[in-house]
């Protein structure tokens, strides 16, 4: 009877305490957790949402295996955001690529960057949002929405990533030279965010009963810190120099005049590159039919002439089957100030617009007697005619005679092209020659080569050094973003073209110069200290985070 009486008893009470548990859960107000479970799961009210208990996991197992790939998520969008991000300086190319495919104009590249930079927005709320309820001691419920907007920034980031890895694989040698910028900084950036998780890794870790999980949960956050602190040892960046050891200024090279001023290799795009202090004119060299040189880039002339508008039924023709007649009837203007052709493009004054649209085809004796008069450098890519052209097998005689007559000092011209190479060395004895590619130091002084025009992301301070020992200089293409002017500026490289002749000559300095000096540390020793000192908090996060809860399981245990 008295058992039967205390079982009652206790029936009653632990009802009661139901009872209360689901008022308190009903009535408590919290309104950050609130806000954070709403957000997080679409649960708004406190009754819908349950608290940790300690020794339990933070989420039921479906929960824990879909967690991972949030992480994943995160983790991919950030890697084509900075991928992405990085490759602004060739955002022209990738927009005029899609025009050749797509048939029309757009600046693809911009909004794949808004679209990158959104997505990786959301899921990085959404793993703060995790954060901070496992910080709160909530259990984590991802609503299902949300789980698809995980799915589809995961594909999407896997999509893009392999797509232009397959297409654009070019771009991850800047990815890599962006590191030589940015590691430091990055770097730092990491070491703030683990100090950051440095609580909740804790708090989640010393909740759990079995030693099993607690190393799970701390093994791979430990191990990770320890990754941060080996980092600066391996950690190079040529822009962290000592006193006195940055070379001069590199000289720049308009690519194809001033293309984001004025229509490309146009006289106006190239008279923006004097006015705004150039030191050399970049060009592309294509032979008419009746033996005239003229300045085009592409092997048609659809992009940027208003060739549909003149000859309809010969638009996708290649240039050199044009006589110098036809090919002086087309406007070369028109297309830079409908299309735009770069998103950083400022608005052109109503003069610079109205010479804009009254540009036409330019010749190469007109283009070397204007580099004459300023005194400027010239390199061009000289274009072989098709078959069946009538000057295929003359085209280098054929522009030798026009550099000739057109009186421009013969040292102002850097000779790029590699056919008959001793040929013009011998009837133009003054050209600087110049090679495309690496070579052995031995063959290019035995060539009489005294400069390298490379891609960008052939940049590499050894071969840099090693040529310029030689006393063979070095040019890089094409350089328009001002970190990556600064990289190459502190890399030793004596000249770039670049599209941006107008925003480069103002830089005075490297933009992320880090000088080794006695009242100046290096950045990497800089992070260094910071790891150490954020393990250290870690490692104060951890020892008061076991003496809170040990004090909290002991009161518990004086309440019961």
């Amino acid at each position: 009877m008295d058992s039967s009486s205390v079982s009652l008893k206790k029936f009653k009470f632990g009802k009661l305490k139901v009872v209360r548990r689901h008022l308190l859960q009903r009535y408590e107000h919290q309104p950050f957790v609130s806000c954070l479970a709403g957000l997080y799961s679409c649960r708004w009210k406190r009754y819908q949402r349950r608290r940790t208990e300690p020794g339990q996991c933070c989420c039921k197992m479906w929960e824990c295996v879909f967690f991972p790939f949030l992480v994943g998520a995160f983790c991919l969008s950030l890697v084509f955001l900075y991928m992405w991000g990085e490759a602004k300086n060739d955002y022209n190319n990738f927009d005029w690529y899609n025009y050749g495919n797509v048939g029309h104009w757009f600046l693809w590249s911009v909004l794949l960057l808004i679209l990158a930079a959104v997505l990786f927005t959301y899921i990085t709320l959404l793993l703060v949002l995790a954060v901070c309820l496992l910080s709160e001691g909530q259990q984590l419920y991802l609503h299902w929405s949300h789980k698809i907007g995980t799915f589809l920034v995961l594909g999407f980031s896997i999509a893009a990533i392999s797509v232009f890895s397959k297409l654009w694989g070019v771009r991850w040698k800047t990815v890599r030279l962006s590191f030589q910028v940015t590691a430091p900084y990055l770097h730092i950036g990491a070491i703030a965010v683990m100090v950051l998780l440095s609580w909740p890794v804790a708090l989640h870790a010393f909740r759990m009963n079995k030693k099993v999980i607690q190393a799970i949960i701390i093994g791979p956050y430990l191990a990770i810190l320890v990754l941060l602190f080996l980092i600066p040892l391996g950690m190079y960046s040529p822009c962290i120099r000592e006193v006195g050891t940055l070379g001069p200024k590199p000289a720049l090279i308009g690519h194809r005049g001033a293309p984001m001023l004025a229509p490309e290799n146009t006289e106006m795009s190239f008279q923006k590159t004097i006015e705004h202090g150039g030191d050399g004119l970049e060009t592309d060299v294509t032979i008419s039919y009746d033996g005239i040189p003229f300045l085009m880039h592409d092997s048609n002339l659809q992009r940027t002439t208003n060739i549909r508008e003149v000859f309809p039924s010969n638009s996708t023709q290649n240039a050199a089957l044009f006589s110098w007649d036809a090919l002086e009837q087309l406007n070369a203007g028109k297309w830079f100030l409908k299309d735009t052709p770069f998103s950083c493009m400022g608005s052109l004054s109503s003069a610079d617009q109205k010479l804009a649209m009254n540009q036409s085809i330019y010749k190469l004796s007109n283009f070397l007697r204007l580099a004459d008069s300023a005194n400027k450098l010239v390199i061009f890519d000289l274009y072989r005619p098709p078959e069946k052209h009538p000057y295929r097998n003359t085209w280098i005689n054929t522009t030798l005679e026009v550099i000739r007559d057109s009186g421009i000092n013969p040292h102002l011209v850097l000779w790029l092209d590699n056919t008959m190479r001793s040929f013009v060395q011998s009837v133009a004895p003054g050209f600087q020659h110049t090679m495309a590619s690496k070579a052995p130091v031995d063959q290019l002084l035995r060539d009489n080569v005294v400069k390298l025009n490379l891609v960008y992301s052939a940049m590499s301070s050894e071969d840099i050094r090693k040529y310029a020992q030689a006393n063979i200089t070095t040019n890089l293409y094409v350089i328009s973003e001002p970190w990556l002017f600064s990289l190459a500026w502190c890399v030793g490289v004596h000249s770039v073209t670049t599209n941006a002749v107008h925003s480069l000559k103002d830089i005075n300095r490297p933009l992320f110069l880090m000088v080794r000096g006695k009242t100046s540390p290096a950045l990497w020793e800089r992070g260094t200290q910071k790891t150490v000192q954020g393990l250290m908090m870690v490692i104060c996060a951890f020892y008061y985070m076991e003496r809170y809860l040990s004090h909290s399981t002991g009161r518990d245990l004086e309440r019961s």
